[in-house]
């Protein structure tokens, strides 16, 4: 009976280690889009930076387009306050010229701010410089890592599926039908629960000192009064009961 609880054992981590690997496998492409979705967030806010300093520049050109545009009006009614004919033509080139001069002082002072903005937005960028220029570097390669993982996974659950077939086919029959009841029944799929501190640590009551023995000799098949599943005692905790 040892014998075919030490398989019962075997059997469960490796029922319990497939279904981790399986859980991964049916989560990975979501979990894939998860990671480059973080990437993108990062590529996001570096855009927008990259947009508001671009538009910066454009707000900032348009502006020396208007100076440029009102300096050249200016020159226009300095020659026409200086040619002017009479008070009337005199006081109209002088108050265009004021207008003018106003605008421009307006403008200019605009383009200092926008000047002033793009600084601060460069000074941004460059102290994100490193992450910019790392940022599809770093994407490629734990995109690359977790596709890896992911192999690793098929892999090892292809493994797993066959060592579990090479267990199964050896236990009795009653065994592997009380076995396979108890997994399809909960949805943790635990059939066989080790026993922590004397409680059964997948329904956590408390074993009867009597029950602890009879679970530490581990010579026969003993199972929970509160949940049913066979348990078990690891050869380390077993031998330290023993010992106390």
């Amino acid at each position: 009976m040892k014998a075919e609880l030490e398989k019962l054992i075997e059997l469960q981590k490796t029922d319990t280690n497939i279904r981790r690997l399986k859980r991964s496998l049916e989560t990975a492409e979501q979990r894939r889009a998860g990671l480059e979705h973080e990437f993108e967030q990062h590529a996001f806010s570096i855009r927008e930076i990259q947009n508001r300093r671009d538009a910066l520049n454009a707000e900032r050109a348009d502006l020396e387009k208007q100076i440029a545009e009102n300096k050249t009006y200016l020159e226009r009614a300095d020659r026409n306050l200086k040619h002017a004919q009479n008070q009337k033509e005199y006081e109209t080139a002088m108050r265009e010229t004021d207008a003018l001069q106003k605008q421009i002082g307006a403008l200019e002072t605009q383009t200092l701010e926008k000047i002033t903005a793009a600084e601060e937005v460069d000074k941004e960028l460059a102290d994100r410089a490193e992450e910019i220029n790392s940022l599809d570097g770093k994407r490629d390669a734990a995109l690359a890592e977790f596709d890896a993982a992911i192999e690793a996974d098929r892999k090892e659950l292809a493994v797993e599926l066959e060592k579990r077939n090479e267990v199964f086919v050896t236990l009795p029959d009653r065994l592997a039908a009380v076995y396979d009841r108890l997994a399809q029944r909960g949805r943790d799929g635990i059939a066989v629960a080790e026993v922590v501190n004397g409680s059964c640590s997948a329904c956590f009551m408390s074993l009867r000192p009597q029950m602890q023995v009879e679970v530490k000799r581990g010579d026969q098949i003993i199972t929970c009064e509160s949940c049913t599943r066979i348990l078990y005692m690891p050869a380390k905790e077993a031998s330290e009961a023993s010992a106390s």
